[in-house]
């Protein structure tokens, strides 16, 4: 096949299939922002209502290291192109089934038991999907081009968001409020098996990884066990220089939409639009530190981006107290141009510091686990921190996340990166 159209079918794979993903990803993160916490989880207090809708969003991240580790086995062992297609239909499927789950009022405790399940699927899934997506573009990568290769899985996290609050404000736009929590935010879960099948069909299509292909040790060792024996320094620091983008996202997202939504009075179609446009911000950012990387390197861009985020997080406090939907959307699209400086070459990083036979795993781990540090809990704990202290302390978070990705930037040996 001419090298061109299998490049273009390896960056088109790559950023559709994680587009879906990470649509049906945010779609849950909208939800649980909305409407979840009276549907699933009632109580006395609207506050805890939405801390219990957030907590089942955390679930999610405590499965994404399971996936990475079950997931990176395989991608390790048997290839990354299968492994993808399995991981794509474990999350569609476990969205789709989300869409038709009955709610506490018709069901009991069954409903946001099957609720947390299904999450738990949904983490499973991303959990074995961004690994080999970024492998599958690095690894397919010209010399020079890694980190512009890179970036393609890493544009799948706003064309998802983009698809999926974008598709939940045209619904609420045309529905009530009575008929969106009764029905309305249905629809976007049951959308996914549309896109679902629409990645599995591109990735069906495509040739394994050189890169693997050229291996020839694959089943000689069990990837995890290898990988804390040889590689734990790595492990370790790739976990660490993710914390700021995860916790970036996170606050700029799921908790900006419930807080400027249920807090300050904003209207939820408002405030969707406001992100709707800042999310363009964070994919060029991605676009602008992929370029940047392969001129100079990534962990500099990476260095550079969490420096950002530690002067960000200072004035987050300020932005927010003036209720004006102006500066916070000012501060949004700063904020979301920064995650991408701090998101964007991570999928050239991590792959670089662990050798092939261990990749998948290895850059799958590091990636999640910091998912599960810097944002699996945000939400909750930037709610919590609002309601006791202000939206001074949620900034204060930000800038802790980019001090702690400094540190494991510092400490990825330079040979590597």
């Amino acid at each position: 096949m001419n090298v061109y159209r299998q490049n273009a079918r390896v960056l088109t794979a790559s950023l559709v299939g994680t587009a879906v993903e990470f649509y049906d990803f945010y779609i849950y993160a909208t939800a649980a922002a909305l409407v979840f916490g009276p549907l699933f989880f009632p109580a006395e207090s609207a506050t805890v209502q939405h801390l219990a809708a957030y907590a089942s969003f955390a679930i999610a991240f405590i499965a994404r290291p399971v996936g990475a580790t079950l997931f990176g086995h395989f991608g390790d062992r048997v290839g990354r192109k299968s492994t993808l297609v399995a991981s794509l239909l474990l999350m569609g499927g476990a969205t789709v089934l989300i869409g038709v789950l009955p709610t506490y009022e018709s069901a009991g405790w069954i409903a946001p038991a099957l609720l947390c399940l299904m999450r738990f699927c949904q983490g499973l899934g991303l959990g074995g999907e961004w690994g080999g997506a970024a492998l599958l573009a690095v690894e397919s990568a010209p010399k020079g081009y890694e980190a512009r290769f890179g970036m393609f899985p890493q544009l799948g996290a706003p064309v998802g968001f983009f698809a999926a609050n974008g598709l939940f404000l045209v619904i609420s736009s045309v529905l009530s409020d009575a008929e969106f929590a009764a029905w309305g935010w249905r629809i976007p879960f049951l959308l996914s098996a549309v896109l679902v099948g629409l990645g599995l069909w591109i990735r069906f299509r495509l040739s394994e990884s050189p890169v693997f292909a050229k291996e020839d040790d694959h089943h000689r060792a069990i990837p995890v066990v290898e990988l804390f024996r040889t590689h734990m320094r790595e492990t370790v620091a790739g976990t660490f220089a993710v914390i700021a983008c995860f916790a970036l996202y996170y606050l700029a997202t799921t908790f900006a939409l419930g807080y400027g939504t249920a807090t300050l009075g904003f209207g939820r179609q408002q405030f969707l639009g406001v992100q709707l446009f800042a999310i363009l911000f964070m994919a060029v950012g991605i676009v602008v530190a992929g370029y940047a990387a392969d001129r100079r390197s990534s962990r500099s861009v990476l260095m550079f981006g969490c420096f950002c985020a530690v002067l960000l997080g200072t004035v987050m406090g300020l932005m927010f107290s003036t209720g004006s939907l102006f500066v916070i959307g000012v501060f949004l699209c700063v904020a979301l141009f920064t995650m991408g400086l701090v998101y964007g070459p991570i999928a050239e990083l991590l792959p670089r510091l662990f050798k092939a036979r261990v990749r998948y795993t290895g850059a799958s781990i590091a990636f999640n686990v910091g998912g599960i540090v810097g944002g699996g809990f945000a939400p909750a704990v930037a709610q919590g921190l609002a309601d006791s202290g202000g939206v001074l302390f949620v900034g204060l978070y930000i800038s802790g996340a980019a001090l702690l990705s400094l540190f494991g930037l510092m400490a990825v040996r330079a040979e590597r990166v």
